[in-house]
């Protein structure tokens, strides 16, 4: 990385680690925080509201911009009205579709069970709502005190390290998965560069994917068995009606290359 990953992880540690995707970095604060470093405007940040663009353009002694407006309302310090998700829980199919949408991990249950938002955990980030095929899951006012700047670096923290764990499981589970996946693509380039330098968080590797590839070659192979099978057939029906000295050279290279591919 060409950029301080200094910077970066200063920058980030103003981000509120909502993971939220509404600065238009789908993969949460750090994307962000790197972009930033970059160039781009400091005032994106919807949660964060105006304090977190003022902290930024004081950290990169840039001009105060007027931070993205949120559709809720501000508090008192100055940031959006904090909201928490909940699910109606009687009308929950138990498709887990909101649960592999759920950056923190705030949402526990099981396929065709009954879900359950862990309040106390969830940023509000809306993430799990539009996975939601019966529409079950509401956003409310989180109507405890505002938290104190202490409280809110430890929360940050917290909620950067559930994040951390979350991609770390998933990248795991996306090598080994069939079919699409929920998320779009991590930088687990960007996130391991960052883990290094920091022990404290879960470390990210970039994975290889050779159950991606060896699921790309077997595709392959599959197909081209089945034009051999085909190939094979049309020539065994041709020559039981009748024999052909070439025709049977053609099928005896057939079946070798059917019982390569098969033994490979």
């Amino acid at each position: 990385m060409t950029l301080s990953i200094s910077l970066i992880q200063q920058i980030d540690a103003l981000l509120p680690q909502t993971q939220c995707g509404l600065c238009g970095h789908r993969d949460g604060c750090l994307p962000y925080a790197k972009s930033i470093a970059e160039g781009e405007d400091a005032n994106k940040c919807v949660p964060g509201g105006q304090p977190v663009a003022d902290a930024l353009a004081e950290l990169l002694a840039r001009p105060k911009l007027t931070a993205e407006p949120s559709v809720w309302d501000i508090q008192s310090d100055g940031r959006p009205q904090r909201m928490k998700a909940i699910i109606r829980e009687d009308e929950c199919i138990g498709c887990t579709k909101c649960i592999s949408a759920c950056p923190v991990d705030a949402i526990i249950g099981s396929g065709k069970l009954m879900h359950t938002v862990l309040t106390d955990l969830c940023t509000g980030c809306e993430l799990c709502i539009p996975p939601c095929p019966v529409d079950c899951i509401d956003l409310v006012e989180d109507l405890e005190n505002i938290p104190t700047e202490p409280q809110r670096i430890a929360e940050q923290e917290d909620l950067r390290q559930r994040y951390y764990a979350h991609i770390q499981r998933e990248e795991n589970r996306r090598i080994h998965r069939k079919g699409p996946v929920v998320r779009a693509e991590i930088d687990t380039e960007l996130f391991a560069q960052y883990t290094e330098q920091n022990q404290q968080l879960p470390a990210i590797e970039v994975l290889e994917k050779p159950e991606q590839t060896k699921m790309v070659m077997d595709a392959k192979t599959t197909i081209e068995l089945a034009k051999i099978r085909t190939q094979i057939k049309k020539l065994e029906k041709q020559l039981s009606v009748r024999p052909d000295e070439k025709k049977q050279l053609q099928l005896d290279g057939l079946l070798q290359q059917l019982s390569d591919l098969q033994g490979a």
